[in-house]
């Protein structure tokens, strides 16, 4: 069967088999199936779906484009997380170091930030002299010496993927749940994992606006990552409100730091003990969540997690003893009295983008001093004249941003009922 037919055969409402999605797949990466045709399969599968089986095929055909890294038998378990993304997220930061510290060792490859979600990669590189463009034999070299990494990916891995992105984000196809799956897991499989812990988000700052479609994303990933050998498990977590206090990219790594040192936000740690604790619990170093989030809590309260975070910015060519370059601070005020009952989070971080801390495009250059500070939560009373947000701005910025802060935070008469941060896991017991 050619292109063509493969293309009208989804289209059509079919299912794919396995020899179809390998030839479309070596096919496009070889150069013999052009950018059109692979375009018009992605839009068919976004319209017709796929089911578990086709979406196994294809993140394993996508995998089997680049080089899976290989780890030494005998060494210590390889584990990672992803998030979605959402506004604040930091958990990367704190959570790898973590982890380290743990005895499991965290080669994380991560990415920048495009709209209004911010990138672990942007934030890591308002530390001087930070690289986020380790190849392969850094990657492997410095997880094995420091425990931990966080960098960018490198061309060896899932080419597939690279190529595909570009061309879903171009063709309105990027919110496919089957793209979405291969695309995460065809990169994570990369990295020769021996287990997984997804962070998939819901609600106004996230890419998944609803929890439906964040358990539909969730279950989808932690099927196909178990027909893959991968232990993986998914957390279903609320985007509502930032995440933490900062928001921005030294905002956020300052306030990481701090989180490290034991003065995190107890959004952020709860996120952050969630997480971790469901790898420990993955690859049998814990018997139980509470367990795990102790041994996790340890190391935070013995300064090793902070001392392995200085590490790895070290061994990643940054100097951990920067002073960190921030803005200068104005505030936004509460118009009346009230309770603070909703927040746009992407309206939010629509604001960072235009003080400069995030990008329209994939080219613009980010001006990592800029950010938010969330003055308030969710269901908080507050007075007319009272600070929500402060915000860190440069070169006249600040009145646009403003005006997107002031339109994001609703108060009410009334207080919102609370609700969980962590709504649902979904994975094997």
């Amino acid at each position: 069967m050619n292109a063509s037919q493969i293309i009208a055969r989804k289209r059509d409402g079919h299912l794919l088999d396995a020899a179809d999605i390998t030839a479309f797949i070596r096919g496009y990466v070889d150069g013999s199936i052009p950018d059109y045709q692979m375009s018009a399969l992605a839009m068919a599968i976004y319209f017709r779906g796929m089911n578990l089986a086709e979406t196994t095929v294809l993140t394993e055909q996508m995998l089997c484009t680049g080089t899976v890294i290989e780890w030494s038998a005998n060494g210590p378990p390889k584990v990672d997380k992803h998030s979605t993304g959402g506004v604040g997220d930091k958990v990367s930061l704190v959570l790898a170091p973590l982890l380290a510290c743990c005895g499991l060792h965290v080669p994380m490859i991560s990415g920048r930030g495009l709209g209004p979600t911010g990138g672990t990669l942007d934030k890591l590189e308002s530390i001087p002299g930070f690289r986020t463009d380790l190849s392969l034999d850094e990657i492997c070299r410095l997880t094995e010496q420091t425990g931990c990494v966080i960098t960018g990916t490198t061309s060896d891995l899932v080419p597939a993927d690279q190529q595909l992105y570009a061309l879903r984000d171009v063709t309105a196809t990027v919110p496919s749940i089957p793209l979405i799956t291969a695309s995460i897991l065809s990169k994570k499989l990369a990295e020769g994992l021996d287990a997984l812990v997804l962070d998939v988000k819901f609600g106004s700052g996230a890419f998944m606006k609803t929890v439906d479609q964040a358990r539909e994303l969730a279950t989808s990933l932690v099927q196909v990552g178990t027909q893959l050998g991968l232990k993986v498990t998914a957390l279903l977590c609320d985007m509502n409100q930032p995440l933490g206090h900062m928001a921005g990219n030294a905002v956020e790594v300052q306030e990481s730091v701090e989180a490290l040192a034991g003065n995190g936000p107890k959004d952020l740690m709860e996120v952050v003990y969630g997480l971790g604790s469901e790898l420990l619990l993955a690859i049998g170093k814990a018997v139980n969540s509470e367990t795990a989030r102790r041994m996790l809590q340890e190391q935070i309260d013995s300064g090793q997690a902070r001392e392995r975070f200085d590490r790895m910015i070290v061994a990643q060519g940054g100097d951990p003893t920067a002073t960190l370059d921030i803005a200068d601070e104005s505030v936004v005020e509460a118009k009346r009295d009230g309770y603070v009952s909703t927040m746009d989070t992407a309206q939010i971080g629509q604001a960072i983008i235009n003080l400069g801390g995030g990008r329209r495009r994939k080219e613009d250059v980010i001006d990592s001093s800029v950010g938010v500070k969330m003055l308030v939560r969710l269901c908080d009373r507050v007075d007319a004249g009272q600070p929500l947000v402060r915000v860190y701005s440069r070169d006249g910025r600040t009145e646009s941003a403003t005006a997107c802060l002031s339109a994001a935070i609703q108060i009410a008469d009334v207080s919102p009922p609370a609700a969980p941060l962590i709504l649902e896991r979904i994975g094997p017991h």
